[in-house]
């Protein structure tokens, strides 16, 4: 613990110095991340598969490179957790799906080579909605995640055990997916930070390597992140982006000279009108010039792959002509209980506000903006042009900084 944080809810920057510092070792950082899933996860079902004995070996491993003057980098000997579309070798790879419950995969998908490569420690894969065709986190083959902020309301999906276990500190990031809102949507009902970049950004070799991809898979389908900081997301995206770049260091500027535009097309509920309005006033406040803006929301709805090339080279020019970014809650309406979420399991969480950027290949993140009348997280949306992720993370990190909401955590 430093400065009264538990070891599992250090942000990756600092615990990542103290161990290439040899303060603290990578055994004790995995010790403090499986007590905690062997407490939580029985009741958040966050992980499908805990690969115990074989992170203790990964540790010990990680701790003699790093004394022997070995060091990889900042995820060198830290927990992570995969999302259970990405192959692993030799370990069970289900997307949470009944036909895929004994499938083992003979190799890693290309983010879990650079996650192996830059020495972090692979926990474990994370429980998702079957087949990543959910909204909820209700419909896995292998039980329901929990919120870990209370059981009684859904996590969101598909990304659900993801943003659950990196809420509760199970593990410090994962790997994840974003199909029309699935890192986004699961991000802002737990109160994480949840990114996606552009179509190009990460990889996405290797998600059921050996199954057939169809044209709206092929399309909307982006690697993502979640982490409990944006400038954690920054680090690790600086080890698995196909596009060269130092993310996290130039998240760490703030430019205020950026135009922010508001999304004016778009309904809100009682509770999340309000905390996106003081979202927006907290940049108001630090000199971004505010804008109002059109969500293009557009095409997304209708589904159809066939303009979607065409709509895409000319987004920039319609959408951002006068803006830098654009801001809009993540979810319209506050977190559903599970009760009523089970009603329609598959889609009781819209995606009408998160589809769009899948659609356009934009870079999108949620990061935590509030907290309803039960407790519940709320998320803010930034979205950015095309391939503009350092924009879109650049503005997160300085709300974060500013509005200091992400800081509570969820279960002691």
């Amino acid at each position: 613990m430093i400065s009264g944080t538990p070891l599992y809810y250090e942000r990756v920057s600092e615990l990542s110095t103290r161990i290439h510092e040899r303060t603290v070792s990578p055994v004790d950082v995995v010790e403090a991340c499986l007590e905690r899933i062997e407490r939580l996860n029985p009741t958040l079902n966050a992980f499908i598969t805990v690969l115990a004995d074989d992170a203790h070996a990964q540790a010990r491993a990680a701790q003699a490179e790093i004394k022997a003057g070995k060091w990889r980098g900042p995820l060198h000997g830290l927990p992570v957790a995969v999302k259970d579309f990405y192959d692993t070798a030799g370990v069970s790879t289900t997307a949470g799906a009944e036909q895929f419950k004994n499938r083992v995969p003979s190799t890693d998908a290309n983010v879990v080579e650079k996650l192996r490569h830059a020495g972090a420690i692979v926990i474990g894969k994370t429980n998702m909605d079957a087949l990543g065709m959910a909204t909820t986190g209700l419909t896995s083959y292998f039980g329901p995640v929990q919120n870990p902020w209370n059981p009684e309301y859904v996590t969101g999906g598909s990304s659900a055990g993801s943003a659950a276990a990196v809420a509760a500190g199970l593990c410090f990031a994962t790997v994840d997916t974003d199909a029309v809102g699935s890192v986004r949507l699961p991000a802002a009902c737990c109160g994480v930070v949840g990114f996606k970049g552009s179509s190009d950004l990460i990889s996405t070799k290797g998600i059921l390597g050996d199954q057939p991809v169809d044209d709206f898979v092929r399309w909307m389908a982006h690697a993502a992140l979640t982490t409990r900081t944006v400038s954690d997301a920054a680090l690790v995206l600086n080890l698995l982006a196909d596009r060269a770049g130092d993310f996290a260091s130039e998240v760490a500027m703030p430019d205020t000279k950026l135009r922010i535009g508001v999304g004016t097309n778009f309904a809100a509920d009682a509770e999340t009108k309000p905390a996106f309005e003081r979202a927006v006033n907290v940049l108001r406040d630090a000199g971004y010039a505010i804008l109002a803006a059109a969500v293009p929301f557009g095409t997304s709805k209708q589904g159809s792959m066939a303009s979607i090339e065409a709509d895409r080279a000319g987004i920039a020019a319609r959408a951002f002509k006068d803006i830098d970014a654009i801001l809009l809650p993540t979810l319209r309406s506050t977190v559903p209980t599970a009760a009523a979420a089970a009603k329609n399991p598959e889609q009781a969480i819209s995606a009408e506000t998160t589809a769009f950027a899948n659609y356009y290949s934009l870079p999108a993140v949620s990061v935590p903006c509030g907290f309803d009348s039960h407790g519940m997280p709320i998320g803010l949306q930034i979205v950015g042009k095309p391939a503009d992720e350092r924009t879109v993370l650049k503005i997160a990190h300085h709300y974060e900084l500013l509005a200091k909401v992400g800081r509570k955590r969820p279960i002691a």
